[in-house]
């Protein structure tokens, strides 16, 4: 047994570990967007002037560096959001690996896992990006990249708001906020499982949070405030102890708000 899966095998020795480097994962995903809304947007301005309702002009249709570029944001502001919450569910599953099935090399595992669950939010991430084209190709994009549009925004925010409330998302974030059931009776063998149960967790996370996501339409992609606020409740869904009451109390908000905007 070499040094480091003796110490993996240790009670808690891969906490540290895999706390560290979801924190690097996730800070290198917040820095470019931070450095993306200080610096890049605006010198992007000009050059996205043809790309949406910024006058008469038809918008230019999407260059494919462009629509990389779309798709990398898309991927970005996921995993952002997203590894953070999921950081309880990561940890579980290496205590799973090395307690119950001692997983040979449980640090391939578990990274295995953590591309599972990235992966199926990348495959969110380009849907967003095709719905995205669709709209800039309608020509209803600001240079914001969002859908300056009242009645939308608040159609958008209502039908999240509702969402909040549906058995649907409580049985998804319930499995979000404790996910040991679905790691233990679940449990697939080897990388090939591992990678598997990734992309199932992903799954519960985003019958949890897509509705939310899509917000992002109505803010803009490209809007920091928006994804920081997005992410600090869906992180607070998860983790609080109130977390089912404060998606309730969301919903209403969102409602409410939704509805203001569609009845001025």
């Amino acid at each position: 047994m070499s040094a480091a899966t003796g110490a993996a095998r240790r009670p808690g020795a891969e906490k540290p570990v895999l706390i560290a480097l979801l924190s690097v994962l996730a800070a290198v995903c917040w820095a470019y967007l931070l450095f993306r809304a200080i610096r890049v947007a605006p010198a992007e301005t000009p050059a996205l002037a043809g790309m949406g309702m910024l006058g008469p002009a038809p918008p230019a249709p999407y260059r494919l560096d462009q629509l990389a570029l779309v798709l990398a944001l898309w991927v970005v502001v996921c995993s952002a959001m997203m590894l953070p919450g999921a950081a309880p569910a990561v940890l579980l599953f290496a205590s799973v690996s090395r307690l119950y099935h001692a997983v040979r090399r449980p640090y391939l595992a578990t990274a295995l896992f953590v591309l599972g669950y990235l992966v199926l939010w990348t495959g969110f991430a380009a849907l967003a990006t095709l719905l995205q084209w669709a709209l800039h190709d309608a020509g209803v994009l600001d240079a914001a990249m969002a859908v300056p549009n009242a009645t939308f925004a608040g159609l958008a925010l209502v039908a999240a708001g509702v969402y909040q409330w549906t058995p649907a998302k409580h049985d998804c974030l319930q499995r979000c906020r404790a996910p040991l059931p679905d790691i233990l009776t679940g449990w697939r063998p080897g990388p090939w499982g591992a990678f598997r149960m990734g992309i199932a967790y992903g799954l519960v996370c985003i019958g949890c949070c897509w509705l939310l996501l899509l917000l992002l339409f109505a803010a803009g992609i490209a809007s920091l405030a928006a994804i920081v606020g997005l992410a600090t409740l869906v992180l607070a869904e998860k983790l609080l102890p109130g977390g089912p009451w404060l998606a309730c109390l969301t919903g209403l908000a969102l409602v409410a708000w939704g509805t203001l905007m569609l009845f001025p």
